[in-house]
């Protein structure tokens, strides 16, 4: 019963400790989108929708990158790493979409702020991202 919870604990703790280093990478990846968004929309000035496109890939890489330095590092020392990125980019289709349908909503139909946007849907889109890594790609 004793060893039970304790490995229980130990588990708790690791995803704690996990999640939060996933909230320290995804904040990096999240400096990488913005920055590449704000770079394509308003400097290079591409179609704002276009702009979160390619701002996702670029910064779906890093994210990738610095997962597997550091959220995941346990985990990813077993797979395959073209097999590893090959299922972070499919599953990160399903979060470039979430990403433009919310930038079209706010922005198209509330008539919000491109990079107000941007930022809520990167919050949303963050939380996808890190379950589906846990429970499918580094389970």
């Amino acid at each position: 019963m004793v060893i039970k919870k304790v490995y229980k604990m130990k588990t708790m703790i690791k995803n704690m400790r996990q999640f939060v280093a996933y909230f320290l990478v995804g904040g990096g990846a999240t400096i990488v989108e913005w920055s590449c968004f704000w770079i394509f929309s308003n400097f290079i000035r591409i179609q704002y929708l276009v702009a979160t496109a390619l701002a996702f890939i670029v910064s779906t890489f890093a994210n990738w990158l610095l997962g597997r330095l550091f959220a995941f590092k346990d985990e990813a020392k077993n797979t395959n790493i073209i097999k590893e990125m090959l299922s972070i980019y499919l599953v990160s289709v399903i979060g470039l979409g979430l990403n433009l349908a919310i930038m079209y909503v706010m922005v198209d139909c509330f008539t919000i702020n491109a990079m107000i946007s941007k930022i809520v849907a990167t919050g949303l889109v963050f939380f996808y991202n890190y379950f589906v890594r846990k429970l499918l790609i580094y389970r």
